[in-house]
């Protein structure tokens, strides 16, 4: 097999890539990658020095390709399948791209401010900043239930990238700051996104990973 995902099954990040892998029964190596193990950071380090996954590796073409939303593209373009995970039409495209920096920059970095805090000891946590993230998720919670009011995926009828990053973040999300009650179109666009099969298989794989999830002080 040409492609190697270098991941971790309970890193959100690595979710997007995972969820465009599957979506598309695109055949790979995966890799997973334990950065508390010096050897493996330092073999992922050597393939991108940033030292984050998802980075895939793709020997065929003698490319590789980190940061989640790059790969969804890459796989895409390069691999593509029977779903277009960025649509054919520009303006549709810049949208799909827009929804999905919008889950990363605003649903998915908040989210992450509440759960890494929950791994800080005692007297090192961060109250203000997580209030901080806690009133942007709210905000972005907001805004989602009212995109989502007629139901389908992130940008319409067709699944794109941005439900590949929405399923992690939304995900994770209401783990640190739980849905309202009224939210009911958000809820049920997670609920689409939980039984949509690609998402299903990540968070089955992910599921003997899930007792490390940093718990509410």
């Amino acid at each position: 097999m040409s492609l190697t995902l270098h991941f971790h099954p309970l890193a959100s990040y690595c979710w997007k890539a995972l969820i465009a892998l599957y979506e598309n029964d695109i055949p790979f190596t995966p890799n997973l990658v334990d950065l508390g193990n010096p050897a493996e950071r330092a073999a992922l380090v050597k393939l991108w020095g940033i030292g984050k996954f998802p980075v895939l590796r793709d020997d065929a073409r003698d490319q590789t390709v980190p940061e989640s939303s790059i790969i969804v593209e890459y796989l895409d373009r390069h691999h593509g399948g029977r779903t277009r995970l960025i649509p054919g039409d520009p303006d549709r495209a810049l949208q799909t791209r827009l929804r999905d920096r919008f889950y990363d920059l605003y649903v998915h970095l908040p989210m992450q401010k509440i759960m890494l805090d929950r791994l800080r000891p005692e007297g090192k946590r961060d109250p203000h900043g997580v209030e901080e993230a806690r009133v942007q998720l709210r905000t972005s919670y907001a805004m989602i239930e009212r995109q989502m009011e007629n139901g389908g995926w992130a940008i319409g009828e067709d699944f794109t990238l941005a439900d590949c990053a929405a399923a992690p973040s939304l995900f994770y999300g209401n783990m640190a700051v739980p849905f309202g009650e009224a939210q009911k179109s958000l809820s049920a666009y997670l609920a689409r996104l939980k039984a949509r099969p690609s998402v299903a298989r990540v968070l089955k794989e992910a599921e003997p990973y899930f007792q490390m999830v940093p718990k509410e002080p």
